[in-house]
């Protein structure tokens, strides 16, 4: 059961981005240190290619953070949004982790990966 991605997409690239430019890296230099084309990095921070397990691996090591921290939706985000409680913020986690999976395990099954 696919669900929409649109909010996943959306932490992802704003995590990217953010984590980038805290590194000091523009767009071309970061694509070159994770080992991907530039305009594959363009399409992931602007929604339109979404990533697979490798290309994320590739992109946490490059900003020496874990994996998961890519789809974490940022704490300010409460801040941001006084009426969202920590509970909502948890719930969002939630659910981007299980669509994450979700997509993992549509991948695998799709590539004959599936055990």
């Amino acid at each position: 059961m696919r669900m929409d991605l649109e909010p996943i997409r959306k932490v992802l690239s704003g995590n990217i981005k953010k984590y980038r430019k805290n590194l000091g890296y523009s767009q071309e230099k970061f694509a070159e240190k994770a080992h991907l084309s530039a305009q594959t990095l363009s399409d992931i921070e602007g929604c339109r290619r979404w990533i697979s397990s490798k290309t994320m691996t590739k992109l946490a090591k490059a900003l020496n953070i874990a994996e998961y921290q890519l789809l974490v939706p940022e704490i300010g985000e409460t801040a941001k949004n006084p009426r969202k409680s920590s509970l909502q913020c948890l719930i969002s986690l939630q659910n981007n982790i299980i669509n994450t999976i979700n997509i993992q395990f549509d991948e695998a099954k799709d590539t004959g990966d599936f055990i």
